[in-house]
């Protein structure tokens, strides 16, 4: 009786469980404007946590350092902003002329293979003579004018064109999720810990207040020297890439190394990314050729050196993820915010493993998380 119980009993749960979880992606989906600044500001915050606590131990206010670590880390991306406007810029106003560009070299591809089949069924119908079945036989499908042609090439002219109105109209609204996030994380450093402890002090039901302190520390340690290191790779990443590039003579070196670094932080499907915006940079420089291939081999070659040897060395295998699990994660989470939600993807993969290692909870899914690849 106790077994038929039981099962019953989990049977009932199991609808439950499936509404809660549909229940938290449609908070994540539709809540996104208010949950993704709070998620990038908590990050940043736990990455500079440890250095406020350390400046406090120093006898240095926490509203001065919150204010002087921000500032330090707001300072070089202000002066990468700076440097990378103008090439950015030139780059979104050649999307359109890049569309054109492409069509045209793919309309001429066409067109000659067109008028080589045209030649071969010509020949061939020279070579068979008159049939009397061909009579019965369907035409062919007609072939595609120069007015299909143009009316192709406008709609990817316009699809580049909105596209880069499209950036330029979310200028504003970057802005003022860019000083929102500034906000939130002055007043996280600042308040935030005294917040936590008063939670800790007076929330009834948290018994082990000591417990609950020690988890919270051990996994904001760990998520934050994940954070660092990872950023300090992908940093690394980015000045190589744009070093090499730049001493082979690619243009706008700089930007595509701060792309390819910001690329990093999405594993795997951000390589692939990389190397085809960096094709089509080759592209555009050098043309049809063989040597437009050289910026994407480059990036592909030290992207391989660091994600086969650097990466793994530094982390170990503290930090490994399923390669699978990683790709999914991504896909739901480009689902639910777009680019940013790839971005936060993994880290916040690897929160979740912390807490279920330390919780010492799910183990199921914590070997699920971490099953090796080979």
């Amino acid at each position: 009786m106790t077994i038929i119980s039981s099962q019953h009993g989990s049977k009932k749960t199991e609808p439950a469980v499936w509404l809660l979880f549909l229940g938290v992606l449609y908070t994540l989906y539709f809540a996104q404007s208010l949950l993704m600044p709070l998620i990038v500001t908590s990050l940043i915050a736990l990455l500079l946590s440890p250095l406020v606590a350390g400046l406090q131990r120093l006898h240095i206010p926490r509203t001065i350092s919150a204010f002087l670590l921000v500032s330090t880390l707001i300072a070089p991306f202000t002066f990468l902003g700076a440097e990378l406007a103008e090439p950015a810029q030139k780059w979104v106003k050649l999307v359109p002329e890049l569309t054109q560009h492409v069509t045209e070299q793919l309309d001429s591809f066409s067109d000659a293979i067109e008028g080589e089949n045209k030649n071969n069924a010509s020949a061939k119908k020279d070579d068979e003579g008159f049939s009397f079945f061909g009579m019965f036989a369907k035409k062919a499908e007609k072939t595609p004018t120069k007015s299909d042609e143009n009316a192709m090439s406008q709609r990817l002219k316009q699809g580049g064109l909105e596209i880069m109105l499209s950036v330029l109209s979310s200028t504003p609204l970057i802005l003022a999720q860019l000083m929102t996030g500034v906000i939130l994380t002055l007043f996280l450093l600042i308040f935030g810990p005294k917040l936590f402890e008063a939670f800790i002090q007076h929330f009834p039901k948290i018994t082990d207040k000591d417990q609950a302190r020690c988890l919270v520390a051990t996994i904001q340690t760990e998520l934050s020297r994940y954070i660092v290191t990872v950023s300090i790779i992908n940093a690394g990443l980015g000045l190589s890439t744009a070093l090499v590039l730049y001493l082979i003579g690619i243009e706008d070196a700089l930007l595509w190394g701060v792309l390819a670094g910001l690329l990093n932080f999405i594993p795997y499907v951000g390589s692939l990314i990389g190397a085809t915006i960096l094709t089509l940079a080759g592209l555009v420089q050098f043309g049809v050729q063989v040597t437009a291939l050289v910026p994407p081999a480059v990036y592909f070659g030290l992207n391989l050196i660091e994600s086969q040897f650097v990466t793994p060395t530094i982390l170990g295998r503290n930090m490994q993820l399923n390669p699978l699990i990683v790709v999914l994660w991504l896909l739901v989470w480009g689902w639910l915010w777009g680019a940013v939600g790839v971005l936060l993807a993994v880290p916040l993969l690897v929160c979740i493993k912390l807490i279920l290692a330390q919780l010492n909870i799910w183990p199921h899914w914590l070997k699920i998380i971490e099953a090796k690849s080979h």
